[in-house]
C-alpha cells in the first residue's frame, strides 16, 4: 500500500507534515529512476521539533541533537527504548531487566538514579512524561507506537524544566496516518513475547481514529526474579476542521509488572561470566519490583490565524503501584498528575525572517495517603551481636505499616524564544525559561529501616517538608551554513536541576544544582553521507551526587564539577544499498570541589561514566525486500565510586544483528541481541565500605517476528 503523501501532510500536525512531505519527495525521486550517484549526492536532512519547538532541519539547530528515524525503529524489536537509541554518542543506556527499567544517562546526567530516569526531560508528543520532581518512568510508554525519537543533549531546552541533562522526545504515530496498520507477532528465547495491533481509519473527511494494543513479556530464565510483563491499550481520535485546525486526543491504559533482580558480589559475577546464568544474589532484598497501573490522557490543538499559531496541550495521568525496594514496600493506590502547556508562535520580521515562541506551562502531581510497609516474610539473625538483623526476604508480601504520606509537587513556568534568520546562512536563537518548583510533603513515619543495623526501628513520627526552587534556563545559540552541506554551530546555555522528592526526603538541605554549558560543533548533510560533531564544556555548581553508604544511596551537593567532552556520529553510503556508520564519545568528568563525610574527592573522576564510548554499524537494504543491520557497541572503563578506588573494564563490541525480509504486506524479522553471547555487567558500583555490586547484562537473546500490514 502506497502513501498519499500530499493528503497525509495536509492532515497531519505541522511537526509531522514537513517530515512526511520530505519522505514523499524522496520516495517519488527514487521511483522515477535517474542517475544513482546524483540521487545519492543530493542533500537531505531530518526535521526536528524538540530543541526549539519549531520545525527545523537538524543541520540548522544550534545544539547537539540526534534523531532516530522510523526505519531504524522498525528494524529494532523495541522491547524497550534502549533497542532504538543505544549507540548514540554521549547517551549511556542499558537495562537490568530488559523491560522498561532502562537506566538513561546523557552527558553524565542521570547516573545518580538507582531506578527510573532523573535529570532528563522525557516527552511524548510534547507532553511531559517527567514528573515535576524530574523523575521519569517508561511504564506507560508503548514502544510499538513510535514514529521517531529525538534527543537534545545538554541544558537550555525550552521543554527541559529543571532537567539539565537534556531532553528525549518520543513522537508517536499520528492518528491521521491511516496507512500504517499492522498485526505483529514476535516470539523469542528467554520467554520473550511481543504482540502488537494497530488499526486506524477515517470516520469521515474530518474525523480519524486509531486503536493500538500491545503485549510484551520476558521470562528471563537465565536469572531468578527477573520477569517482565506489560499490556497496553490506546485509543486516539483526530479532528481536522476546514480551516486546517487539528485536534488530536489520546486515552491509554497500561499494566506493567517488573521484577527487579538483585546484584552480585565479585565471586558471584565470576560464576555468571563462566555460565551465563545468575543463580544467586548478594542482596538481602530479593523480591524488589514495580507493579503499575496507569491511565493517561492528552489532548493537543493546533490552530493558525495568519502568522500566529496556537498550540495548547492538556494532559492527565493517574497511576498506582506496588513497589517493593530495599527495606520497604511502597503501596501507592493513586497519584494524579495534571498538566497544561499553552504555546504560541508568531512569524514576523526582525533583522530577517523571525519566529517568536512563547508560552506558559503548569504541572501538579498530587499523592494522597501513599503507604509504606515492612516486609512480612524475612529471615533474621537469631542471636548474638547481630541478633534481629534481616538477612533475606522470603516474599514481597507486606507486613506492618511503616509510614503514610501525602505529597503535592508542582511546577509552574513560562518560556520565550526568538529565532532570527538575518541571512540565508545565519540562524540565531535566544531563549529563556523560568519555573517555580514546590514540594509539599506531609508524612507520619511510624518505623524506618536502618541500613547500618539491618533492622526496623522507631520512626521520627510526623514531619513536613515545604521547599521551593526557582529554576532558570537561558540559552543563546547560532548556526552558520558554510556550504549547502556543511554548517557550524555554537551555544551557551544554563539550566537549574531540581532534586527529586525522594532525594529531598533523604536530605532536606539539598539545593538545586546549576549547569552552564559552552558548546561548538559542525554538522554535514548529503545524500551520500552525514555527520554531527560537538565539543562541549559544562560547569556544574552544587551537583547532586550519590554516595553509597552501607548499601544505602545518600545524596549530597558537590561544590563544583566540570564536564568536558567530544561527540562524533556519522554514516556513509558506499552504494545505494550499503551504508556504514559509527559514533564516538570522549567524556572527562571531574569533581573540582567535593568533600563528603571528611573525605576529599576533589580532582577525582565522576563514577560510572566511561571516558570512551563507541559504536559501529553496517546497514544493507535490497530492493527485493531483504534488509540487514549489524551494530557493535562498546563502553570503556569507568570508576566504581567517587574515591576512584577501583575501575570496571567496561565491554567491547557487544553486537546486535537484525535480518528482515518484506514481500507485499508480509514481513519477517530476526533480531539477535548480544550475538556472541558475551557475559558482562551493565553496572558496577562500590560503597564506602568497599563492597562491590555487579548487575549482569542479558546473554544472547533472539526474537523472530512476523508482521502483516493492512
Amino acid at each position: 500500500m502506497k502513501f498519499d503523501h500530499t493528503r497525509i501532510a495536509a492532515r497531519c500536525p505541522r511537526r509531522l507534515g514537513a517530515l512526511i512531505l520530505l519522505t514523499g519527495s524522496l520516495s517519488t525521486l527514487a521511483d522515477q529512476g535517474g542517475d544513482i550517484r546524483e540521487r545519492m549526492d543530493s542533500s537531505i536532512d531530518t526535521i526536528s521539533v524538540t530543541a526549539t519547538r519549531i520545525e527545523r532541519a537538524t543541520k540548522e539547530v544550534p545544539s547537539a541533537i540526534n534523531v532516530i528515524d522510523g526505519d531504524r525503529i522498525e528494524s529494532a524489536q523495541m522491547m524497550n527504548i534502549k533497542d532504538a537509541i543505544q549507540g548514540t554518542p554521549g547517551v549511556l543506556i542499558d537495562s537490568k531487566n530488559g523491560g522498561y527499567d532502562v537506566r538513561l544517562i546523557i552527558r553524565g546526567a542521570g547516573q545518580k538514579a538507582n531506578y527510573g530516569v532523573r535529570e532528563i526531560m522525557v516527552l511524548r508528543d510534547g507532553v511531559p512524561m517527567t514528573d515535576p520532581d524530574s523523575f521519569s518512568r517508561f511504564d506507560y510508554f508503548d514502544t510499538q507506537d513510535v514514529e521517531r525519537i529525538e534527543i537534545t543533549k545538554g541544558p537550555g531546552s525550552l521543554y527541559g524544566a529543571g532537567s539539565a541533562g537534556g531532553t528525549l522526545q518520543i513522537i508517536s504515530k499520528s492518528v491521521f496516518d491511516t496507512d500504517d496498520n499492522r498485526l505483529k507477532f514476535g516470539l523469542g528465547n528467554q520467554g520473550a513475547q511481543n504482540f502488537n495491533l494497530r488499526a486506524a481509519g477515517d470516520i469521515d473527511d474530518a474525523n480519524a481514529i486509531a486503536v493500538t494494543a500491545s503485549h510484551r513479556a520476558l521470562a528471563n530464565e537465565w536469572r531468578r526474579w527477573n520477569e517482565f510483563d506489560t499490556n497496553q491499550l490506546g485509543f486516539k481520535h483526530g479532528l481536522m476542521l476546514g480551516d486546517g485546525t487539528t485536534l488530536e486526543s489520546e486515552l491509554s491504559y497500561s499494566e506493567a509488572d517488573l521484577q527487579l533482580p538483585g546484584s552480585m558480589s565479585e565471586a558471584q559475577f565470576k560464576r555468571f561470566q563462566e555460565s551465563g546464568k545468575q543463580k544467586e544474589t548478594q542482596d538481602v532484598w530479593k523480591h524488589s519490583g514495580r507493579y503499575s497501573k496507569i491511565w493517561f490522557f492528552n489532548s493537543r490543538l493546533e490552530k493558525e490565524w495568519g502568522e500566529l499559531s496556537f498550540r495548547p496541550r492538556l494532559y492527565f495521568n493517574h497511576w498506582s503501584h506496588y513497589h517493593p525496594v530495599t527495606g520497604v514496600i511502597n503501596d501507592n493506590q493513586g497519584t494524579n498528575v495534571f498538566g497544561t502547556d499553552l504555546e504560541f508562535s508568531y512569524r514576523h520580521q526582525l533583522f530577517g525572517d523571525s519566529t517568536l515562541v512563547a508560552g506558559v506551562t503548569a504541572r501538579v502531581e498530587d499523592t494522597d495517603a501513599a503507604k509504606k510497609y515492612q516486609y512480612r516474610d524475612v529471615t533474621i539473625v537469631p542471636f548474638g551481636p547481630q541478633a534481629g538483623r534481616i538477612t533475606a526476604t522470603l516474599s514481597d508480601a507486606k507486613g506492618d505499616l511503616m509510614e503514610q504520606q501525602s505529597a503535592t509537587n508542582s511546577l509552574f513556568g513560562l518560556y520565550l524564544q526568538e529565532s532570527i534568520k538575518p541571512s540565508e546562512r545565519w540562524m540565531l536563537d535566544l531563549s529563556l525559561r523560568y519555573d517555580r518548583s514546590h514540594f509539599d510533603i506531609d508524612s507520619n513515619e511510624i518505623t524506618s529501616y536502618d541500613y547500618a543495623s539491618g533492622k526496623y526501628q522507631p520512626g521520627v513520627g510526623r514531619y513536613r517538608i515545604d521547599k521551593r526552587f526557582d529554576l532558570l534556563s537561558p540559552r543563546l545559540g547560532a548556526s552558520y551554513a558554510l556550504t549547502p552541506t556543511l554548517s557550524l554551530f555554537g551555544s551557551i546555555a544554563r539550566s537549574d536541576q531540581v532534586p527529586s522528592e525522594s532525594e529531598i526526603k533523604g536530605n532536606p538541605a539539598l539545593d538545586a544544582s546549576t549547569a552552564t554549558n559552552f558548546e561548538i560543533g559542525m554538522k554535514g548533510r548529503s545524500g551520500r553521507w552525514s555527520f554531527d560533531s560537538s565539543l562541549y564544556y559544562t560547569r556544574v555548581v552544587d551537583e547532586i551526587v550519590p554516595t553509597l553508604v552501607n548499601g544505602e544511596t545518600l545524596f549530597r551537593n558537590a561544590g563544583r564539577t566540570s564536564k568536558k567532552g567530544l561527540e562524533l556520529i556519522g554514516d556513509y553510503r558506499l552504494t545505494e544499498r550499503l551504508t556504514l556508520g559509527g559514533s564516538y564519545a570522549f567524556s572527562d568528568y571531574l569533581y573540582d570541589d567535593f568533600i563528603d563525610a571528611g573525605s576529599d574527592y576533589s580532582g577525582n573522576q565522576m563514577p560510572y561514566v566511561p571516558r570512551h564510548q563507541y559504536s559501529l554499524f553496517v546497514d544493507y537494504r535490497h530492493p527485493a525486500g531483504l534488509k540487514a543491520r549489524l551494530q557493535a557497541n562498546s563502553w570503556g572503563s569507568y570508576y566504581l565510586d567517587a574515591a576512584n578506588s577501583e575501575k570496571y573494564g567496561g565491554y567491547d563490541f557487544v553486537t546486535d544483528l537484525s535480518l528482515g525480509y518484506e514481500r507485499g504486506p508480509h514481513s519477517l524479522a530476526l533480531n539477535i541481541q548480544n550475538l556472541f553471547d558475551k557475559h558482562y555487567a551493565t553496572e558496577v558500583k562500590k560503597d564506602t565500605r568497599g563492597k562491590t555490586y555487579y548487575s549482569a547484562a542479558s546473554p544472547l537473546a533472539a526474537m523472530l517476528t512476523y508482521n502483516y500490514a493492512f
